[in-house]
């Protein structure tokens, strides 16, 4: 795991960034753009055991401008993910959120919300050319955590989530998810996955700072 150490002064942000985050994405880098996955498989709990079904997704994830926590420097994406099934138009699945990547550390975070009560930050580590990473969440910790509406907490409680994003080639990638959830009234913890293979459909627009300085 890569270390940094920050200067003392936390006020204090780093000069000469480069407003160009397409350039400075490292392993997030070939996500960027607009995607589309027809053979997604999602295994979800029922009352009467697991159901595996099939889904089409649409995943657009454009750069945002460089963020500053003081000395700590961050690239990321925007996205958003929208989810049906095969041959339907409502929605099975919404989900936003930002993929963060921060060079000096090689941190990776992935910040998620959904409209049915449930926002969560997962985190992990890579280099800037790896083409296989993997983010992790856990309920109650503070830094990699989850958090979920009252109902949910009680009736389907998310213990954990896990994420391995794998870069097949600048066109495609692939993703595993499992959400581990204990559902009330099962004593065995349930494993909720996804994965699907995304192909992309069209490539990303600069971020507005990078946009601005190629139009001087």
């Amino acid at each position: 795991m890569s270390t940094h150490t920050y200067d003392d002064d936390i006020f204090a942000e780093p000069e000469g960034v480069d407003p160009d985050t397409l350039a400075n994405l490292g392993p997030l880098t070939r996500l960027a753009g607009r995607w589309q996955g027809r053979k997604g498989i999602d295994v979800n709990p029922k009352a009467d055991g697991p159901l595996t079904q099939q889904y089409v997704e649409t995943i657009d994830l454009q750069p945002i401008d460089p963020q500053l926590n003081g000395p700590q420097l961050l690239y990321g994406l925007r996205y958003h993910q929208h989810v049906v099934k095969p041959g339907e138009i409502e929605t099975y699945h919404d989900q936003v959120g930002y993929w963060l990547w921060e060079p000096a550390t090689g941190m990776l975070l992935q910040t998620l919300s959904i409209p049915r009560g449930q926002t969560l930050m997962a985190r992990g580590q890579a280099r800037a050319d790896d083409d296989r990473f993997e983010l992790t969440a856990q309920r109650a910790d503070l830094t990699q955590g989850i958090i979920s509406s009252p109902f949910l907490d009680d009736a389907f409680r998310t213990l954990s989530y896990r994420i391995a994003v794998t870069v097949t080639d600048e066109s495609t990638w692939h993703y595993e998810e499992d959400t581990v959830l204990l559902v009330r009234g099962r004593s065995e913890p349930f494993h909720h996955t996804d994965r699907n293979t995304l192909t992309r459909v069209a490539v990303a627009q600069p971020n507005p700072l990078a946009l601005a300085a190629r139009q001087r």
